[in-house]
């Protein structure tokens, strides 16, 4: 009976069918009421106590490589039928339409407006060191945005941080570079802050730097004027107010009307009708001379904005954290954006 099992599994491993047909003859022939496997359980009382648990391991095994066998011809005929079905080429595609990220669409209008007046775009690491996140810019030892409330630092080197601002971009162009300068710098940045509604540790902000000589704060007027004018329409309202900044001299706030209400007041504008949009101002002289650059002979401003709330603005998003939780119906709302 060993021998004749041992026959039979090496039957079974040979085995091939061409079609559903013979499988199904080769399914009867061994596991049929009156099949193989069948009548070999049926003598299997007559095998002696001492040999039957041989016996009963070959003859599982030879029932479980039938079992197999028919589950892997049987898979392999459904793989082909289904290669066999040409697809309809003509049929519309059933793949949803892709798009760009509303953060990155917003992002590439405010490049694209700012190219339009000279400004390339400079891009900079995102963790960097204390010089170029802060001492560069003016930020006195004992200033609150070095404090662990505000700031990333990376563990073990109190000196590398990730970046809060893409002002450190600025620094590495005004080392790097002669005046005439003019960059925007686009990118992520992160601070220790509680996510809500208007705010995220992680976002995302567009700076801008001119360096030249005369540059004027009406230049910076002018060049902001137009560029809210170009993203948000010409009837938009504008007004500046004055603010304080580590790196600028003398510095200001710009806030628009806010178009979620019209200026009637909600909580993102926090029911005042304006919605702060930017700082900006002219570069401190001491923010120049940590450059290289001559403060005697240059001068420059420079703007900051986050993405985030120039989106919401755009596109009249009432809650940040949409942008960061891949939202299907939401972000199919931009299908139609370029």
């Amino acid at each position: 009976m060993k021998e004749k099992i041992g026959e039979l599994l090496e039957d079974v491993k040979s085995f091939h069918a061409d079609n559903m047909d013979q499988l199904e003859a080769f399914r009867i022939k061994y596991l049929s009421k009156k099949g193989i496997i069948p009548a070999l359980f049926a003598d299997f009382r007559n095998v002696n106590s001492a040999d039957r648990k041989e016996m009963g391991l070959l003859m599982n095994g030879l029932k479980n490589a039938v079992q197999e066998k028919i589950i892997l011809l049987k898979n392999s005929f459904e793989n082909t039928s289904e290669i066999k079905e040409k697809p309809d080429l003509t049929l519309p595609s059933s793949s949803p339409l892709g798009t760009r990220h509303p953060l990155s669409i917003v992002r590439n209008d405010i490049i694209d407006i700012f190219s339009r007046i000279g400004f390339n775009v400079s891009e900079g690491p995102e963790i960097e060191d204390d010089f170029h996140n802060f001492s560069a810019l003016n930020f006195p030892p004992d200033h609150p945005a070095r404090d662990m409330q505000d700031t990333f630092f990376i563990e073990k080197d109190p000196d590398i941080a990730l970046r809060t601002h893409t002002s450190s971009v600025q620094v590495r162009v005004m080392q790097n570079s002669k005046p005439p300068i003019r960059t925007i710098s686009p990118g992520r940045v992160f601070r220790n802050e509680a996510i809500s509604a208007r705010a995220h540790c992680i976002f995302h902000q567009v700076e801008g730097l001119y360096v030249d000589t005369d540059v004027s704060f009406a230049d910076l007027k002018q060049t902001l004027f137009y560029f809210a004018k170009e993203l948000f329409g010409e009837n938009t309202k504008i007004r500046f107010r004055p603010s304080y900044f580590p790196f600028t001299e003398p510095s200001a706030e710009m806030d628009i009307s806010c178009n979620i209400c019209g200026g009637k007041g909600c909580n993102i504008c926090k029911y005042t009708g304006w919605v702060e949009i930017l700082g900006c101002g002219m570069v401190d002289p001491n923010v120049l001379e940590s450059c290289g650059i001559d403060n005697n002979k240059y001068t420059g401003f420079a703007f900051g904005m986050g993405i985030e709330r120039i989106t919401m603005l755009k596109y009249q998003i009432n809650d940040l954290r949409l942008f960061f939780e891949n939202d299907m119906r939401f972000l199919e709302q931009f299908k139609s954006s370029n």
